[in-house]
Formats: structure tokens, sequence, C-alpha cells
């Protein structure tokens, strides 16, 4: 085990609250759903039937993961068996959710399936396609206009096949999930990277695509590799203006974008008990920067507190007799940790992280000297406090006392831009109701909408020049900072860290600040130096604002959903076609990526959102910001590619749709870490639908990988990772070794390279497909591999 002594601090200062939020028409406990969809008494069930006798110590990730597998004569599980990073784990989650950017494909395959309704208590939540430019009011009214059709076929979907609906405005979906749904022990799955969210309240989150997410939807066995645990050990006491962001970036900084990959970080130590839920929320939600697999920390006090304080104080009754069996890590399972790191939260430094990844990690102490040494912009361009990660009450109540501060001082204004967005329409009524939200207005902050905006690309942005990518910096308390990530900018430069250090930035405009130590100058010769900010926890009293949810009817089999064969934002899915024989044989290279590809260069979000529903329009996005290894390192390059057959050079997707035009079938060459990010499924979908076959890549991201298998693409890793090297344009591949009778779990694929000039080379490649997935490749998707059983099925009652 590694073990590396970082840092982290400081107790958030307890606020009674008088009394409960009102009713929402949902935060309500029904004894026929018990929980939530969770079922203590079937876990303790499961985990008993696991031990068959063993006494071995269980971590909380097995706990909750080993609790939710599916019992029964088709599979049958002994703890000593299960093999961490072999064993396929079958898994019935308690909870399936979706936003609004990636629900509708979601449902679309759903439909597809032709099932009356949904299996698994689902949620859908309308976040992700408001775009931010002016401010809430005039942002909603635009997003109700502009995306009509989608919210109409949203609603309609749901209330048909029995799924909640939260409309636009309610909030961000693990915002409002830990609100309303998150319990601890409980397991839910979403298609967004950040469902690890749930992690705050002892719930084992996990992202995944939307075919994974119908599979749960339908009633099917959810699939999970076992994971590895990374155990984190937290000490001390947070001080000063270290906060719980700086965690999370000083583990990326540790731990890499791709060291995750496969596996769960669990907190552990006394250091947990001295964080409030939504704080421990906003580490597990940035755990997706580093590829984990999914983030827990054990049940707490903050979390019984928090459940309280939302009207779910039954939760908190069960889950205290649950407390030791199933919410907490067994006592001598640390031994069991594949690693542990410690984290002193008495010694940790506030953090700045980026540009262009979330894992680049300044201590706060010498941010100072990599400006200098670096050519990023000083000035800063736009500060932003909001996202999934931090815009609970208490992150905005710490960026008011710094507002106040400044006030108090004089100094009335923001010095650079300022934008803030509250996690719910339930945070904006409060935050509202405590004047939080005035306050900020009055030192010039635009507030805007309950939704995602900048942090996922939904943003109108006029202060700079976007398409001429002009060169600037951007600091924000969201999660995530790639290459064009928030503007469609390659040349914004994106930083990340907690929403106090983001405010005391905002004010004094440039990046090489530091509000530990450098004043605000005032007029008069005078200097602020601003003091860090005091948590609190939970507000007085919670208010629920506007009831922006449509619960789902009991039976509404008969309810339309009409998708107009015209519209450019819907399209009903075609199944792809079944696996060809010689599919494989004498590809051409459609582009050989260079360095980072995240889903957001694979698929851009921004204005691509809108074509979500619409697979052939949202395919011309398709690796438009990719870095191209055979093409002069120019940002006016990105996202083009030389076209085989014609040796003109053009964007990525238009040389696919040619390809596919005059029947050449294409793969893709990626390098490390390829389709880390995000979730969604259309960086999946795009290429196959284009007549992509294979993606080659030195490592692959996890979501990523299982979506290519899901939708009949192939994903391989070279053996040797510096054969990626000798791969040159104009060669043609072919891939030996995958065809019936010859692909076989654990056994490597041979590639066979024909360049244009020189001998064939021949290389080895692996992949990871069990043996139930390669049904899905032959199928052409695991989707149809579903339809296909179905009927079978049918055929033999």
């Amino acid at each position: 085990m590694q073990r590396f002594l970082p840092s982290v601090s400081r107790p958030s200062r307890l606020h009674p609250y008088v009394r409960k939020v009102s009713a929402r028409g949902l935060a309500t406990y029904s004894k026929s759903t018990p929980l939530f969809g969770v079922d203590y008494s079937k876990q303790l069930r499961n985990l008993n039937a696991l031990r068959h006798g063993s006494k071995r110590p269980l971590t909380l990730t097995e706990k909750l993961l080993y609790s939710h597998l599916i019992l029964n004569d088709d599979w049958s599980w002994e703890l000593e068996r299960i093999e961490r990073g072999r064993t396929i784990l079958q898994l019935k989650p308690d909870r399936v959710a979706c936003h609004d950017a990636t629900a509708t494909m979601a449902l679309l395959q759903f439909i597809s399936a032709d099932l009356p309704r949904v299996a698994v208590p689902t949620t859908v939540h309308s976040d992700h396609l408001i775009i931010s430019e002016k401010g809430a009011e005039e942002d909603m009214k635009r997003a109700i206009t502009d995306h009509a059709e989608v919210y109409d076929f949203l609603s309609s979907a749901s209330r048909k096949y029995g799924i909640g609906f939260w409309k636009p405005g309610s909030g961000i979906i693990h915002t409002v999930i830990f609100e309303n749904y998150a319990t601890p022990g409980g397991l839910i799955i979403g298609t967004d990277s950040h469902t690890p969210n749930a992690g705050g309240m002892g719930m084992l989150g996990i992202g995944v695509g939307g075919s994974d997410a119908v599979d749960a939807m339908s009633g099917q066995a959810w699939e999970l590799s076992a994971p590895n645990v990374v155990g984190v050990r937290l000490t001390g006491r947070m001080s000063g203006w270290t906060s719980t962001k700086d965690i999370i970036c000083r583990l990326a900084g540790i731990l890499s974008v791709s060291a995750g990959k496969g596996r769960v970080i669990e907190f552990f130590g006394p250091g947990t008990e001295t964080l409030g839920a939504t704080a421990m929320a906003t580490i597990c939600n940035m755990s997706a920067e580093i590829g984990s697999t999914s983030c827990i920390f054990p049940y707490s006090g903050a979390m019984a507190r928090y459940l309280d304080a939302t009207q779910r104080t039954h939760v908190v009754e069960l889950a205290h007799g649950v407390k030791e069996a199933l919410l907490q890590a067994d006592e001598g399972s640390d031994q069991y940790y594949d690693q542990i790191i410690e984290i002193d939260l008495s010694t940790l430094q506030p953090h700045v992280n980026g540009p262009y990844t979330p894992d680049l990690a300044h201590p706060i102490s010498e941010l100072k000297g990599a400006v200098a040494q670096s050519d990023w912009p000083v000035n800063l361009s736009h500060a932003m406090v909001g996202s999934c990660t931090n815009s609970s009450y208490e992150d905005l109540d710490k960026t008011r006392q710094l507002v106040a501060q400044a006030r108090d001082a004089g100094l009335m204004r923001f010095k650079t831009p300022f934008l803030v967005s509250p996690g719910s329409e339930q945070i904006r009524a409060t935050a509202e109701a405590d004047g939080i939200l005035n306050e900020l207005r009055e030192a010039g902050a635009v507030v805007l909408s309950s939704s995602c905006g900048p942090c996922v690309g939904s943003w109108d942005r006029k202060d700079i020049n976007v398409r001429a990518k002009e060169k600037n910096s951007v600091i924000s308390s969201f999660n995530r900072n790639f290459v064009g990530r928030h503007d469609s900018n390659p040349a914004t430069h994106s930083f990340v860290t907690s929403p106090e250090l983001v405010t005391a930035f905002a004010y004094a405009g440039r990046l090489d600040f530091n509000p530990v130590t450098d004043p605000i100058p005032l007029e008069g010769g005078e200097q602020l130096f601003f003091q860090p900010p005091v948590g609190q926890e939970l507000p007085m009293d919670f208010h629920a604002g506007s009831d922006t949810f449509q619960k789902a009817p009991a039976n509404a089999s008969s309810l339309p959903v009409v998708v107009d064969p015209q519209s450019d934002r819907l399209q009903l899915l075609t199944p792809f076609p079944a696996w060809q024989r010689t599919a494989c044989t004498n590809m051409e290279l459609l582009i050989k990526v260079k360095g980072k590809c995240t889903t957001d260069h694979i698929s851009p979000a921004g204005p691509w959102y809108k074509y979500r529903a619409h697979l052939d329009n949202i395919s011309n996005n398709m690796l438009t910001t990719a870095t191209n290894s055979f093409l002069p390192d120019d940002p006016q390059m990105l996202g083009h590619a030389r076209n085989p057959l014609t040796s003109e050079v053009h964007v990525v997707p238009e040389v696919a749709r040619h390809l596919q035009a005059h029947g050449v079938r294409w793969c893709i060459v990626g390098d490390w870490n390829y389709g880390e990010g995000s979730s969604r499924e259309h960086a999946a979908l795009e290429p196959r639908h284009l007549g992509g076959v294979a993606v080659i890549a030195r490592s692959f991201a996890r979501i990523h990988e299982t979506n290519l298998k899901k939708h009949g693409m192939l994903p391989l890793t070279f053996e040797n990772p510096a054969d990626y090297d000798k791969i040159q344009e104009g060669d043609k591949i072919t891939l030996l070794g995958v065809e019936d009778g010859e692909f076989h779990p654990e056994q490597p694929v041979i590639i066979q390279v024909s360049p244009r000039q020189g001998p064939v080379w021949q290389a080895q490649l692996n992949h990871s497909y069990h043996a139930g997935q390669i049904h899905w490749l032959r199928a052409g998707s695991a989707l149809n591999h579903i339809k296909n059983t179905m009927v079978a099925r049918e055929k033999t009652i």
C-alpha cells in the first residue's frame, strides 16, 4: 500500500434550524416505496448470504455494492470468490437518474425496447439545456421557448413510462437528488459522471451511459466490474481558507485524471466527522475528475442533520438502526484497501487547479510562481460560483460573507464579472429569503438560473471573441476545466477552486493573487485583507420555493409520446446493424488523436446540446475539438482530418460521412485515457452512426469504454503503448481474431498495419469483453441483444 501525507481543514459552524422544509410533492415517505427505493432488510439479507460464514471485515464500498447483488437461481455469490478488477457484478440499483441532455437519448432507447413502464424508480432532471447569458428570469424564458419541443418530449415520455420529471428551474440533477432521494446505504446510477455526488449522503452513486441506465430501467441486471478500493484517511480539522474543495483538488493532484479508473474512493478516519453533508458531496462529486468509479463517506451526524432538515427524519431513524452493519466499514477493513492515502486536514492548503485539466494542482502558496512561469493570461475575465459541485447554501453564504467584508471596507463592486448559480430551487428560494442573493446582486453579480450553465458549456458568452479564440482566464468553483469546456473557446484558461477563493479572486481581478497573504488595495492607500468565511452547514430554515416536480401517474400507458418526423431536435432511433464479417479488414484510419481527448473533445457540448436527441444532427460535432497527430499544431486545425480517398482536409465528421457514403469502414486511434470526462454516450453513438468500427487507444476511461461496447463499437488497447507512435497517416488497419469463433474473453487481438510505404507490421491488442458482452458486439448493440433475447423468450412461452 502507498501512503501519502498531504492535508485539509476547518470545522463547519453548525447553525440551529427552527423548522423543516415545506412539502414539495416528493420528499415524503411511503411504506410501499421504502426509503425512496432503498430496502435495508433486503441488503442485510444479501450480505449475510454472501458471507457464507466468512469473518473477513468488509469495506463500506463492498457492503454497499455487494448488498445490491442480484441473488437468484442464475447468480449465486460468495465473498471469497469475488475478485476485484475481474469479477463482473450483477447489480440492481435502487434508483436511476438522467438529466435532460442525456435523458432524451436514454428515453429514445427505452421506447425502442417496447417496454410499458420503468422497473426501477427513475427521474429526469431539466438542468443542462438552459443557456446562461442575461440572468435567471430572461434565461429561463429563452429556455422554455428554445427547448419547448424537448421539454414536451421529456414530460410526455416521463408520464407514459412512470418516470418523475423535474421541470426547468428545479435545479441541478445532483443537488435535487441530494435534497430528495439520497439515502444512506443506497445505490443510484445516473447518466452523468458526477453521480458520485450522492456519496456525501453515504449513498453509492455511479455515473453510466444511457444504455446502462436503460438496462436498469428495464429491470435487467446492471453490470459492473468489482472495483478496487482506495482508502483516504482524514485526520485533523480544517481551518482558515481551506475547504473541502481542497481535499479533492489535492487528491486529483496525487492521483491524476486516470488513476481512479476501476476504483472507488472511500474516505475514513476521524476527519470525516468534521465535515458537513454538502461539503462531503463536493468531494464525492469531483471524484469523477480522477476517473474513479465512485466515492463514498461513512454515515455521520452531519448526514442525519441534513436529512432531518430536508424532511426525511424517517430515513434518519432507520439509518441509525443499520449504521454499524451497513453504513460504516467494518473494523479492520482498512487492511483490505488496495491503497491508502492520508490527508491531514490541519495542514492542507487551499488549492487552485488548472488550466485545461483538473489534476494540475497548485497549493495557493505556489500559484503565484506557477503563473509567473507560464503564459496564462493573468487578468481574470470571469469569476463563477455554482455547478453541482459548489452551489449549496453554505457555499453561497461563504460568498456573501466576503462580499459583506468588501462592502464594509468601501469596496462596493467586484472587479471581475461575477456569475452565481444556486444549486436548486430550494437553495435559490432560501438564499433569496435570507438576503444572500440580493447582497451578491448589489456587488455586481449576475444571478443565473438554478441549472448547470457555464460549467457544462451552456453559456452564451459575449465579453470575449469566442470565434476568434481570444485568449483569457476564468476562475470558478466548477469541477471540470477541459479545453473549451465552458464556452467552446480552446483559448479559455479555466481554473477551479473553492467558492470563497473564487470570490476573493473576483475582487483582485488577477490570477497571481493570494488571499491568504495579499491585500486588496483601496482608495486612499488603505488595504483590505479578507478574513476567511465561516461555514454555516445549514440555514435557519429551508424554503421550498416553487413546486417544479411532475409526478408520474399510476397508469399512463395510453398516453402518446409524439416525435415529429421533420424535427431537427428529435429523431427516433433505428437499430444499428448486426456485426458483419470482414468489417475490420483494411479499415481506413479516420484520425489519430494526440493527447487529451475527453468526451467534450469527441462530442462537444454548448450549442450542440440542442441536438442531443437527434443522432444524425449531433454527429456533425464528432471530434471537432480533438487534436489530429497528422496535422499542424494549430488551433484552426482542431477537429480536422485528411480524407484518405481525396487527400483533402475537412472537419472530421465530413470526412467520416464521405467514407461512409462510399462504403468505406474506418477506425480511430486514440491516446491515453481516451474518452475521459462526462458520461455522454453520444461520444460512442456518433462514430458508430457514421460508419466507425473500432477505436484503438493506449487506454480508455471506464464509462466511455463501456459506452463503445454497448453501441457495437470495438474498443481495443495497445499491449505495448509505444505501438501508438508507429501508426502513420494513410495506414490501412486490419484486426485479426475478431470474428465468430476467434474472439474470446482475455484473448488478444492482432492489429495488422499496412503502411503506404514500408513493410506490413503486426502488434498485439487487448480488450476487456467478457462472454456476455460479446453478444452485444455480434448483435450490433446491447439494446439489440436485449430485444433479441426478449423475442426468443416470448417464442418459447
